[in-house]
Parts: structure tokens; C-alpha cells; sequence
């Protein structure tokens, strides 16, 4: 257990996520277990970054701190994790992170900087920011086309466009379902490793107006890697159960891709903004003063009355 809630988890220690369903989650020991009619499953909560819970499960108090404790990130899902209701808090108390993530994105002109970056970082050949931001969302859709066909070559499943319907997830085609879960799971991944870091998942740079615009910003950079080539592959079976296909093949991608890992790295890269300084962290509880932070927990009565 990480008992310096200042500072960040080491994330690439971590498995990526385990999703439950039809369970009861209770604890066992420090760590968790969930219970179905089949048996019991040990879950190493200490070594998971994101639990998910799916319909139909129960979860003790117990369980649930003895998560907090020890930095697992709780998700309440829809089915095969494909719709997100809420999240519990991740590890990290620090706000250094959320800070320099707020400072960054309410100044237009370092929130531009930002989201080119995003964009560039999708593409090993680009090493500046000389295009406009217009540019490079063309560029984007340029890329993410050519990796539905090359997807869709690979596996040989025919593909026309991406198209779903928000209000019913099961009028989808086989394929177009297997991105909705791919991309739900890539989601979920991605805000447990932002709120483990720090940050805030609200406070988006390309996205805006929704509470997981960061998070979409941040699955943005792994989309056309990871979860359309994951959901290509698990749809080549007709038939079979997709959902589980899906949640099987993805968290070979994201192993493969070291997802844990590069979040962090590239986080750090992409706020990286030339001239920008990096903020030290400072001790939770600190004051607010025009002319610097100074120490909370203190009574400053007298000074200036």
C-alpha cells in the first residue's frame, strides 16, 4: 500500500483493469474477493489500477476502503463496461498536477499549445507546431481513416463507417459494437490512470463541455493502436461472445502496448510547453497568498490586522 498520499503510483507496476459482474465484492484479508455462484476470485487489489463493476454486483464498505487504501480506482459500468455511471478517488492527494492542468488550460494560448501537442504526438514524423490546429484535426481523420482500412484488410471484415446510436447500444452492427466496448474499456483505463495521477478528467484541451473530455483527449492518442485493431480482431468470430472477445483481446493490446506506462510519459510530454515551468509539489494544505503559497494548519492571527 502507498501510504505518502502525495506522491504519484508507479502505474506501469500495475494491471490494467478487472471487470466483475453478478458479484459480491467483499474483503478478505487487506485485499478483496468477489464472490459468484461458481466460487470465489481473488482480486490483488494492491497491484490493479481500475476495478470495474458491471451490473449485478454488490460490493462491501470494507471492500471498498480496503481499495482506496491501497490506489485502485472503482468504476461503476454498464454491461461488458460499455457505458460508465460513476468513479470512486484515486490514490494521489497532491494537486500539483491538477494545478499546472488547470493553469495550462484556462490560458488560451498555452491550451492551443496543448492540443497541438496532442495531435502531434499521434504522429512520429511531426516534431513541431507549425500547423494549425485545423491542419492537424484533418491530418487526424486522415490517420484514424487509414486505420479502419488497414484493420479491416487484416481481418477481412468489411467496413463502411463508424455508426452507433447513444440511446440504443444494441442497434449496432458486429463490428461498430465491438468498438463501443473497445473504446468504453479504453476509457475506463485511461481516467484511472488520470485520476491516479492527479489530474482532473474534466478539464479537457481538444474536448470540452464533459466530465471525461481529458480522458477522451488522453484515449485519443491510443485509439487507432489499441482499441480499433483489438475490436477488428474480436469480431472476426461471428457468433462467439463478443463482449468477452473484446475485454480478452484489448488487454493484450494495452500490455503489448505498455499502456500504464506511456500515460504518464506522455502526459508529462504533451504539458511540457517550451519556456513553462514545473511547479514543485507543495505540502497539502497550503494557503492561497498573491505573493506565494505559505503554510496552512497555522494560526495567522496578527500578521497585517
Amino acid at each position: 500500500m502507498n501510504n505518502d498520499l502525495q506522491s504519484l503510483p508507479k502505474l506501469r507496476d500495475s494491471i490494467s483493469y478487472v471487470y466483475i459482474e453478478h458479484a459480491i465484492i467483499e474483503q478478505e484479508d487487506s485485499s478483496i474477493v468477489a464472490i459468484q455462484k461458481d466460487g470465489r476470485i481473488p482480486i490483488p487489489v494492491s497491484a490493479v489500477t481500475c476495478l470495474m463493476l458491471g451490473p449485478g454486483t454488490n460490493i462491501t464498505h470494507a471492500a471498498i476502503r480496503a481499495a482506496a487504501e491501497n490506489g485502485c480506482l472503482i468504476v461503476w459500468c454498464g454491461e461488458n463496461g460499455m457505458r460508465f455511471y460513476a468513479s470512486g478517488m484515486g490514490e494521489t492527494r497532491s494537486a500539483v498536477n491538477l494545478l499546472r492542468q488547470a493553469e495550462l488550460c484556462v490560458n488560451p494560448e498555452t491550451r492551443l499549445e496543448v492540443a497541438k501537442r496532442m495531435y502531434i504526438r499521434r504522429f512520429g514524423s511531426i516534431t513541431n507546431s507549425n500547423y494549425t490546429l485545423q491542419q492537424l484535426r484533418g491530418m487526424e481523420g486522415i490517420r484514424v481513416r487509414e486505420a479502419y482500412k488497414l484493420a479491416s484488410k487484416t481481418t477481412g471484415i468489411p467496413w463502411s463507417a463508424r455508426s452507433y446510436k447513444k440511446d440504443d447500444w444494441n442497434a449496432q452492427d458486429p463490428i461498430n459494437s465491438a468498438l463501443s466496448q473497445a473504446n468504453a474499456l479504453l476509457y475506463s483505463v485511461c481516467q484511472a490512470a488520470i485520476i491516479s495521477l492527479g489530474y482532473s478528467p474534466g478539464l479537457g484541451f481538444i474536448h470540452t463541455g464533459k466530465q471525461l473530455s481529458f480522458v477522451y483527449d488522453i484515449a485519443d492518442l491510443y485509439k487507432a493502436e489499441i482499441a480499433i485493431p483489438a475490436a477488428f480482431l474480436s469480431a472476426r468470430y461471428p457468433g462467439s461472445d463478443l463482449a468477452a472477445a473484446v475485454r480478452k483481446n484489448i488487454r493484450v493490446y494495452f500490455q503489448q502496448a505498455h499502456l500504464l506506462k506511456r500515460i504518464p510519459e506522455d502526459i508529462e510530454w504533451i504539458f511540457d510547453l517550451p519556456g513553462s515551468e514545473h511547479r514543485e509539489s507543495l505540502p497539502v494544505g497550503n494557503l492561497w497568498d498573491p505573493e506565494g503559497e505559505i503554510a496552512g494548519g497555522v494560526n495567522h492571527y496578527g500578521e497585517n490586522v
